[in-house]
């Protein structure tokens, strides 16, 4: 086949990737799992859902990549690609029901099939109607890619919060039935196992008719904002902080208790992300030892605090500066050794620390201090006169005021003298320091404000948790937190809270799903770089630099990056 043709045509070779990843999908079961819920009640499942969803991203990719950019191409491609993925889920229905799979894929089941062939006994009946449904898809995202932006970015956010809303709906709907008035709600919304059809409908129609008026008239409010004389632009920003301090203190009595521990989970990965955000996406180091800083401010808290140690008596509030002037000290002590190096060589440098730390923690002969394997617990819980902060409705608001101190030390600084040089040395070294930039003590300073903000958030979880343990301080936590940067946005402060609520968050909450999660996570992940390399809330710089100034993604139209950069 002609390489030139099937880039300028992709629909057949992205509808072959496209119906493989389905096929892998339903073969390792959770297409058979999600089916256990529904979207909406008696419509469409989970399960459904997923493949639908798959099979929409990869036709409308299919429609993007198509060379010239005719109607009836783009069409032709997003069908094509629509009917082939579907065409390879046939194809296995057919394969499994003359060979047996379950030998090798234990979830080649007859229910999967039943499922896939919309439970038609026919198999002929069944494939026709699959093939039918992947040339639909097809032609529904080839129309919505011609659509005009406003129309198209509508119907996009009104799908896929109906999607989050039945995928949800065990959290969202008893939450809604506590709060008396909005009960009534709550039950006509969500019908037994899903969203009911009137509810969906009406909930879309709400939500994508919203995207379009803001999509069409957000920027003549913002510009209205902007030109605001400043007296009334100081009220009505006195007034918007007023209503989202309200909004945040009456968030976790709000949502109740298990939304307010994946609310403290979502606090500490947000703190820690503010911190290496000032790291990466200020100073540009790539540091991926930042575990090591939380590390250090926990087992700080733990040996000052704790009984079992037995050789400290502090309390949270009088161990918590040493947490922080250790992680500050520790911070410097990892700069010195790394100045001179860069990229992939100071990536790996950073990484040997965060291990030389874990083992230390784990060694015999520090035993006695750290606990080693056994870790250390009964650590003193933060308090303020008699009220203790133990409940995850309790930490909480601990975790909110140490976010609101970091965010404030980070905008200061964004703009200060000092932030400027480290976004000078991010984008050029050699310039910044022809320029008259002191390289040492800038990176040293970078090093070790964001080590100081990562002990931080190392003692506000040891408190929460009562026990700090080496296997809660692995590498994983420092790749963690280095997604959520990329996903939000590098070098942008709000990119951070959004990173950790879409990575952080929504798994979270997805827990009965946990073998997937990985799956889900690394697939949202390849997704997020194809579509919006840049972030969910990108910094403006990093912005221009991803996208030319003719392309789309450039305008503030052309998606949420149109938000005030970070």
């Amino acid at each position: 086949m002609d390489t030139t043709s099937t880039k300028e045509f992709p629909g057949l070779r992205l509808g072959v990737i496209g119906g493989v990843c389905l096929v892998l999908l339903s073969l390792i079961g959770m297409v058979h799992a999600f089916n256990q819920r529904e979207i909406v009640s008696e419509v469409i499942s989970m399960g459904q859902t997923l493949l639908l969803f798959t099979a929409a991203f990869v036709a409308y990719m299919a429609a993007v990549r198509t060379r010239p950019k005719a109607p009836g191409r783009i069409l032709a491609a997003a069908v094509t690609a629509g009917v082939v993925m579907t065409a390879l889920l046939a194809l296995l229905v057919l394969i499994g029901q003359t060979v047996n799979m379950r030998q090798v894929f234990i979830n080649a089941s007859p229910a999967l099939f039943n499922a896939l062939l919309f439970y038609q006994e026919n198999f002929g009946a069944g494939a026709a109607l699959l093939l039918l449904a992947g040339a639909a898809v097809g032609f529904f995202t080839g129309l919505l890619h011609l659509m005009p932006a406003l129309v198209r970015r509508a119907l996009i956010t009104g799908l896929c919060s109906l999607a989050v809303a039945g995928m949800l709906q065990d959290l969202i709907a008893p939450v809604l039935s506590a709060w008396g008035p909005f009960a009534p709600i709550g039950e006509w919304i969500f019908s037994g196992n899903g969203l009911s059809v009137s509810g969906a409908l009406t909930l879309f129609i709400l939500i994508a008719g919203g995207t379009a008026a803001w999509t069409a008239k957000g920027d003549t409010v913002r510009h209205k904002v902007i030109r605001m004389e400043a007296g009334p632009k100081r009220r009505l920003k006195l007034a918007a902080l007023m209503a989202a301090a309200l909004v945040l203190i009456v968030l976790p009595h709000a949502l109740g208790l298990f939304l307010s521990e994946v609310l403290t989970i979502v606090g500490l990965y947000i703190l820690l992300g503010l911190g290496l955000n000032i790291v990466v996406g200020f100073a540009g180091l790539l540091d991926l030892g930042y575990v090591a800083f939380f590390a250090i401010g926990s087992y700080t808290v733990a040996i000052l605090t704790s009984p079992e140690i037995g050789r400290f008596t502090m309390t949270f509030w009088q161990a918590l500066p040493f947490a922080i002037i250790f992680g500050v000290i520790a911070g410097v002590m990892l700069g010195v050794p790394v100045l001179k190096m860069r990229g992939d060589y100071l990536a790996i440098a950073t990484l040997g620390f965060g291990e030389i730390i874990r083992i230390l923690v784990l060694s015999d002969a520090l035993r006695p201090w750290l606990g080693g394997a056994q870790g250390i617990g009964k650590i003193a819980k933060a308090q303020i006169g008699e009220m203790e902060f133990a409940t995850p409705q309790e930490v909480y608001y601990l975790l909110l005021a140490g976010c609101i101190l970091v965010g404030f030390i980070s905008w200061r600084l964004r703009d200060s003298r000092l932030g400027r040089a480290w976004m000078a040395m991010r984008e050029d070294e050699d310039v910044a320091q022809a320029m008259g930039i002191n390289l040492v003590a800038t990176k040293l300073l970078a090093f070790a404000t964001g080590a100081g903000f990562s002990a931080l958030s190392g003692a506000i979880f040891a408190s929460k948790i009562g026990s700090v343990y080496p296997h809660s301080f692995n590498v994983m936590i420092s790749i963690n937190i280095l997604c959520v940067i990329i996903v939000g946005g590098m070098g942008s402060m709000p990119g951070v809270v959004v990173g950790a609520l879409a990575l952080v968050g929504l798994p979270e909450l997805l827990r009965e799903f946990a073998e997937y999660r990985l799956l889900v996570y690394g697939a949202a992940l390849v997704a997020m770089m194809l579509l919006r390399p840049e972030g969910l809330w990108p910094e403006a710089t990093h912005q221009r630099e991803l996208h030319d100034s003719t392309e789309p993604a450039a305008t503030p139209a052309a998606g949420a990056a149109a938000a005030p950069p970070g």
